[in-house]
């Protein structure tokens, strides 16, 4: 049943488990089970084998399986750090150094999207750092958990996807190489392309221009505003009885010996330990030739998160045990405590991570993108229309298999065979619009990783933050699914844009004139 229309029956029973339950594991269980029983043709001993690969894998893929595993030792790292941050009052006496400097909630909010944006180089990353750093600030100004994890999420993937210095930048311009190489009527390069493409990423500016809106304007609709409300008006920045990873469940001794540098020394040095291993790896796996742009195409990004994990947890244990001579509360064994508590508080975005990657490997296997590509390859439609139909393809594969990296990786080749051959002025637009519909499926996913990830930074329960940011990121969609039908039409880059730039004026105008409940109470 490979690559046909019951390939795309796993993903969709665990969707639609997940938005109907909101009960995760149980949803992705269901769905991988789903997937090995249709892969094996209903064999229930082959398909108890495959669901047994499909979880062995994730640790051992022919040899040890750097990639995950790293990742997953990361998560814990930064559990350990959130420990070790509160039990040396870092946190704390962040907060009360930034409630000096920060007068508000939406500088709060704002300072949330503009460090977002300034940390690109990886989304896991982004999504991680700029949680711990920013939940301190927006806890203290009654900002809700989902909305800090929709401000994450929306400032991660779509600035690592139009950024040429990025885990993301680099593997697109690799691609975009082999798509180009050999075509005579090309005179630019991949990383020229690139750049070019950018501006014709309309889910991209959609996004980016909706996100500081809403930071600026308390623009909460659908469940945001629930979480919203609940925030200011009753202080409950999450739902107590759903799971939040991230979320330290023992009772840590409070004191007043806390510095700003234990909050900031850790993550400074998980920074600066991360990028300086993305640099060092590139380089050596670049044959030692200092290229920026070979640098970050060819850079480990699971082994620098994990250097810098290292570094910011080993510097977070350090600045406790520092207090110990002057803070009656902290001992030795509180360091066991504080290691076991944030390994635990990380135990639940690990298991949801692991699930989606066993469904993600089945749903490979049973090519459900590569059916979806077919759909619109094979299709005979009018090529103006081509650059809308792939971003939606994209949105849907995306949405479908929880990976913007599987999608564009499958649809940016075939999507350039098809432009070549169809209308070569069209090449670009085309193949932003798969890596725009990349981003957007990626960002209603609910077995996204990154989706997971930016929960985890944040703090939010997972399916909250998946319902709240929904509304937001098909606004953006829908903004930009109109600049694909212009750009198809005109080819004119300055007009399309023109057109979104303008849609966008519009809809801020509309919302502007809407008060909100928040807006009201804070008087803002």
């Amino acid at each position: 049943m490979e690559n046909t229309i019951f390939s795309i029956l796993p993903p969709i029973i665990a969707i639609v488990m997940v938005l109907l339950t909101r009960r995760v594991l149980l949803s992705l269980g269901t769905g991988i089970v789903a997937a090995a029983v249709i892969l094996t043709w209903f064999a229930p001993l082959d398909a108890l084998q495959e669901l047994v690969t499909s979880f062995t894998i994730i640790f051992w893929d022919e040899g040890f399986n750097a990639y995950n595993v790293f990742i997953i030792l990361f998560l814990l790292l930064l559990g350990i750090i959130t420990a070790f941050v509160s039990l040396s009052g870092g946190s704390h006496a962040f907060a009360e150094w930034a409630s000096t400097r920060i007068k508000s909630r939406r500088g709060a909010k704002v300072l949330t999207v503009v460090l977002g944006i300034v940390i690109f180089i990886d989304d896991y990353f982004n999504a991680l750092a700029v949680g711990q750093v920013a939940r301190p600030i927006t806890d203290r100004y009654k900002v809700s958990r989902a909305k800090l994890a929709y401000f994450i999420d929306s400032t991660a993937a779509p600035v690592c996807v139009v950024s040429p210095v990025s885990s993301w930048g680099a593997a697109i311009i690799g691609i975009i190489a082999t798509i180009l190489a050999g075509q005579t009527f090309v005179e630019y390069s991949a990383l020229e392309a690139f750049l070019w493409m950018a501006p014709m990423n309309f889910y991209v500016v959609a996004s980016l221009a909706i996100v500081f809106f809403v930071a600026i304007r308390d623009v909460d609709f659908g469940e945001m505003k629930k979480h919203e409300v609940l925030a200011i008006t009753e202080g409950q920045l999450f739902d107590p009885n759903k799971t939040i990873p991230g979320e330290m469940k023992e009772d840590f001794p409070t004191h007043s010996h806390g510095h700003v540098r234990d909050l900031l020394l850790p993550i400074l040095l998980l920074i600066v330990g991360t990028v300086g291993a993305m640099i060092w790896t590139g380089y050596q796996n670049a044959d030692q030739v200092f290229d920026i742009w070979l640098i970050f195409e060819n850079t480990d990004v699971p082994a620098s998160l994990l250097t810098g994990g290292v570094l910011g947890a080993l510097t977070s244990i350090i600045l406790y045990v520092m207090q110990m001579k002057k803070n009656e509360t902290a001992n030795v064994g509180w360091i066991g405590k504080g290691i076991w508590a944030g390994i635990k508080s990380m135990m639940g975005a690990v298991l949801i991570l692991i699930f989606a990657w066993s469904l993600t490997s089945l749903i490979g296997l049973l090519e459900t993108g590569a059916y979806l590509a077919g759909v619109v390859s094979e299709g005979n439609v009018p090529t103006a229309i081509l650059p809308f139909l792939l971003f939606v393809l994209a949105g849907v594969m995306a949405f479908s298999t929880g990976t913007s990296w599987g999608s564009f990786g499958i649809l940016l080749p075939i999507a350039g065979t098809i432009m070549i051959e169809a209308d070569p002025s069209l090449l670009l637009p085309a193949l932003s619009a798969v890596l725009a519909g990349a981003v957007f499926g990626d960002h209603c996913s609910p077995i996204s990783d990154t989706t997971i990830l930016s929960s985890t930074g944040a703090g939010s329960n997972h399916m909250d933050h998946v319902l709240t940011q929904i509304p937001y990121a098909l606004t953006a969609a829908g903004i930009a699914a109109i600049g694909y039908i212009v750009i198809g039409f005109t080819g004119s880059l300055l007009i399309s844009l023109g057109v979104v730039l303008a849609v966008l004026a519009v809809l801020f105008v509309v919302w502007s004139q809407r008060t909100t409940i928040i807006e009201k109470q804070q008087n803002i």
